[in-house]
């Protein structure tokens, strides 16, 4: 058996995953962030052992494509000198962490310490299942409110700390010190009261079944009022850029890491230049709010992908320009999703025998229209926006 299989799983670093273009290697940067030495490194990485491609996960993770298995020990080493490999699968499996992009003056300390004294008490976490994750959400207001997360450390309106259980609209206030054990807590009581089936579950679920902690009574503290997700662009501590589909060249990251500024890596396939006013141009860049790639989402598809049924990109690229204000395309070489897991107002899923026409659905969902050629998408392609 090959030691490089087709999961259906997130990859990582020490476990990567075999796609069409070689093995997808998964970086998960420590506090969401990383250094200019780190961008450095990786983007001469993602040329030295892939294929120069580097993705933007929803997870505030970076993907190598492309790496030769042959190269994945060499590659391994390289990662391991930047400080950015755990020391075994199960570490880099619970080190699912994802830390807002915005510390202010007044916050910014205290979340780079929570994050690294979180990761700490983690290896005393239990087996969660691989997308269980965890949200430092400390800002001056919460901003990931709409990213997957199942246990979340934010603020109340007056600055106090809370743990908050995903799906329960208050938290318990807690003290800086003992806001790490309080997150380990509820994740270990998460596992071990039955949420976990068969490798799988969400903190949402199981308290939506009715699962609740013998503290439960202590979660009182509303948080902050959250706060609409950034748009690319420039922000009081630096600077948005997102990726066209979520996939930069290792040249253009290169670049950045060139400038000197703290990189952080967002869920929203963006990255946060700190403390910049402007980017340089590269290719595949989106710097500002309303550009019309935005509102558009497509998976790796051909031939990056052993599972699609068709290229995604190209299509979507071409179909951009016609996604009305406000709406949502999703093309989706297969019907998991991946790309974009929640329901968009279009999404257009491969078959073998064309394209399904999905609305206000998911790449799973019920079709409204099969076996759609491209050519006759793109020879209307506003009515797949028209009400049924």
């Amino acid at each position: 058996m090959s030691r490089f299989e087709i999961k259906n799983w997130c990859p990582g670093a020490l476990r990567p995953m075999l796609s069409g273009d070689g093995l997808v290697v998964r970086i998960r940067p420590h506090g969401s962030a990383l250094s200019p030495a780190q961008a450095a490194g990786i983007a001469n990485a993602a040329t030295k052992h892939g294929n120069g491609l580097i993705d933007l996960t929803s997870r505030a993770n970076l993907q190598l494509r492309g790496v030769d298995p042959s190269s994945h020990d060499e590659l391994l080493a390289d990662l391991a000198t930047l400080v950015l490999i755990d020391r075994d699968v199960a570490a880099e499996t619970r080190r699912n962490i994802i830390v807002t992009p915005l510390r202010c003056a007044r916050h910014g300390p205290e979340t780079i310490e929570l994050a690294a004294a979180l990761e700490e008490v983690l290896d005393h976490a239990p087996d969660l299942p691989s997308k269980f994750g965890f949200a430092i959400d400390t800002g001056e207001a919460p901003v990931l409110a709409e990213v997957s997360a199942d246990v979340r450390l934010e603020r109340t309106a007056c600055g106090q700390l809370i743990v908050r259980a995903d799906g329960a609209p208050c938290g318990s206030t807690v003290t800086r010190s003992e806001a790490p054990n309080a997150v380990l807590a509820l994740a270990s009581w998460f596992a071990e009261s039955g949420g976990v089936q068969e490798g799988r579950g969400r903190m949402a679920r199981h308290l939506a079944n009715g699962s609740r902690p013998s503290n439960a009574q202590d979660w009182n503290a509303l948080p902050a009022t959250s706060v609409a997700t950034p748009a690319p662009g420039p922000h009081d501590e630096g600077f948005f850029v997102a990726a066209e589909f979520g996939q930069l060249h290792a040249e253009t990251l290169g670049k950045f890491a060139a400038m000197g500024r703290e990189i952080r890596v967002t869920p929203w396939r963006m990255l946060f230049l700190s403390d910049i006013s402007d980017v340089p141009d590269a290719e595949g860049l989106i710097t500002k709010a309303d550009d019309l790639r935005l509102n558009t989402t497509a998976c790796t598809g051909a031939p990056g992908c052993l599972q699609t049924h068709a290229q995604t990109r190209e299509l979507a690229r071409a179909l951009a320009p016609h996604v009305p204000k406000g709406s949502h395309l999703h093309v989706s070489g297969c019907s998991k999703g991946c790309a974009h897991p929640a329901p968009a107002t279009v999404t257009l899923c491969a078959t073998p025998e064309g394209f399904d026409l999905i609305k206000n659905g998911r790449a799973c969902d019920r079709s409204h229209r099969a076996n759609l050629t491209e050519e006759e998408i793109l020879l209307l392609p506003h009515s797949l926006f028209e009400a049924s």
